[in-house]
């Protein structure tokens, strides 16, 4: 055992996913003695890039780039870091029962003219009105929300100018759209879709965002808050694209702990903490697995809340209120990640051959239904017996990633359940319900199966003991109205000031929340800085 304070640190940063990375920097640049401690032997969090197969490498839980804040890529030079991004050529496409669609810049609404005329036609009223939406989000994302509901009024004076401004920003909408801003953060996916179209197949290319990494049903309340969490980001400053980071998720992660080191910062690797260490009711360093006290001056956690103060502080140490709500903080993304070394490319009955809709995200959901049907058979049984797959085959983009020829796939499944109905364990069906996940990619695209020379399998259960996801939630909490912007991670610690003097939240956790953004990172980084 020992104690380390020997360049009298500003701040102890738990975790070295992309949030805390991010945090890093910021810090660093702005003069601060930062460390960085990541338990596992490389930084990134589930936003890494590992070989998986001999030969084979992908991105092994994050999968692909979208909501990464334009301001902090800049900001950290990134670029200049080694982050490279490519656009997917086209961004969906879904097969279908003898025919499918797809999705792009300039594509959309011939594609779904082929399924309704009127949808078609109203189309572009949609799409514009997602993204006012999605303007907002954009404005609200690089900062600390109102952190109402804590103390005597006149400490509420910040937060309460804080939410006029918010107020002025949405008085900024029409009036019949600030209703309808606040029936997305209300209403399901599958009211918010029938509103606006008709065909089943349209409604489901934008349902998917509605339930992918959210353990819900698309006719549950919430969900069309969803579909526009997932509406907010852009790539290479094309607004609502996505694209790939050339050497998988890891790059990304790379070069941000780059940006981090170049500004000063210092990271460890397989140095996990064991528990937060508190003098007088103030957090004032960490101790690691193998016994090391580290004190700072700032304790920064990149983890779950729920992980943070249920495994790395006692109970008698976190208030009541934060210990009540932590209870109920509710985390399950219902995921379960494939990664999957192929000899070819697979070919798809309705589109068969190699083309441009091998690049998109290929959604294997055919209407909502579907995926309502997907959400009950895992309440009931565990897992999907007709499951949610978004296939992505990044090595036809990047072919680093494989060896000439060869090709990886991602596979990101839903719904099954984080803990398993009658006491069973994922270790025991884990590579039944990959077998499941296989052959329901290879109904679709005849043979897929044959094509698998190696698998990476991660059930919830291996989400959480890898990555520290808990209950296999990629968004470290659901996003539901009441886990969500001042309420995230609860009224009180929206500022990213933890239950604790001494203490910050910088993880997805917190606003605005899940999704490989940053933004939880650089605002977190922003209040320590302010004191």
């Amino acid at each position: 055992m020992g104690t380390s304070n020997a360049r009298g640190w500003d701040a102890v940063i738990i975790g070295g996913g992309h949030n805390g990375l991010v945090c890093a920097a910021y810090l660093a640049r702005a003069g601060r003695r930062v460390l960085v401690l990541e338990r596992r032997g490389v930084v990134g969090g589930a936003a890494v890039t590992e070989e998986f197969h001999p030969g084979f490498r992908n991105s092994v839980a994050s999968y692909t780039v979208s909501l990464l804040q334009p301001r902090i890529i800049q900001e950290l030079a990134l670029a200049e870091h080694g982050l490279r991004v490519v656009p997917r050529r086209i961004n969906n496409f879904l097969p279908l029962q003898g025919d499918y669609l797809l999705a792009g810049a300039g594509l959309t609404q011939s594609e779904v003219a082929r399924f309704s005329a009127r949808d078609a036609e109203r189309l572009p009223a949609f799409e514009r009105r997602l993204e006012a939406f999605a303007d907002v989000l954009r404005d609200l994302a690089l900062q600390a929300p109102p952190n109402v509901g804590d103390g005597h009024w006149l400490t509420q004076l910040p937060a309460l100018w804080q939410a006029g401004q918010l107020g002025r920003r949405l008085h900024g909408l029409p009036p019949a759209l600030r209703q309808e801003l606040l029936d997305l953060f209300t209403i399901s996916a599958a009211e918010y879709l029938d509103r606006w179209f008709d065909s089943e197949p349209v409604k489901a290319l934008f349902g998917f965002d509605g339930i992918v990494g959210n353990y819900a049903s698309p006719e549950a309340p919430g969900t069309a808050y969803v579909v526009l969490h997932h509406a907010f980001g852009e790539s290479n400053g094309v607004k609502g694209a996505w694209g790939h980071a050339m050497g998988g998720m890891g790059a990304i992660t790379q070069a941000m702990a780059r940006a981090a080191i170049a500004a000063g910062a210092e990271i460890r690797t397989d140095c996990g903490v064991a528990r937060v260490l508190v003098e007088h009711g103030r957090a004032v360093g960490v101790e690691t697995l193998h016994g090391e006290r580290i004190h700072a001056r700032a304790v920064v956690a990149n983890v779950n809340p729920k992980l943070l103060y249920e495994q790395l502080l006692a109970p008698e140490q976190v208030p009541i209120a934060t210990r009540e709500r932590m209870a109920n903080w509710r985390c399950a993304s219902g995921t379960f990640r494939m990664n999957v070394a192929l000899s070819a490319l697979p070919s798809f009955s309705v589109l068969p051959g190699a083309g441009d809709h091998l690049t998109a995200g290929i959604i294997i959901a055919p209407n909502l239904a579907y995926m309502e049907r997907a959400y009950t058979d895992a309440r009931q049984f565990g897992w999907s017996r007709e499951p949610i797959v978004e296939l992505l085959i990044p090595s036809t983009l990047d072919d680093s990633l494989a060896p000439p020829g060869q090709h990886v796939a991602s596979l990101f499944c839903q719904h099954v359940a984080p803990v398993l109905p009658g006491g069973r364990s994922w270790d025991d069906h884990r590579h039944e319900v990959a077998d499941l996940m296989i052959a329901t990619v290879d109904r679709h695209a005849p043979g897929f199966a044959d094509l698998v020379l190696g698998r990476q399998v991660l059930s919830p259960l291996d989400l959480e003991r890898t990555f520290g996801l808990i209950g296999g939630d990629i968004f470290h909490g659901a996003l539901s109205l009441n886990q969500l912007f001042s309420a995230r991670p609860m009224l009180g610690q929206a500022d990213y000031r933890g239950a604790l003097p001494g203490l910050y939240l910088c993880g997805a956790g917190t606003h605005p929340g899940g999704g490989v953004t940053g933004a939880p990172g650089h605002n977190a980084a922003k209040v320590i800085l302010s004191g």
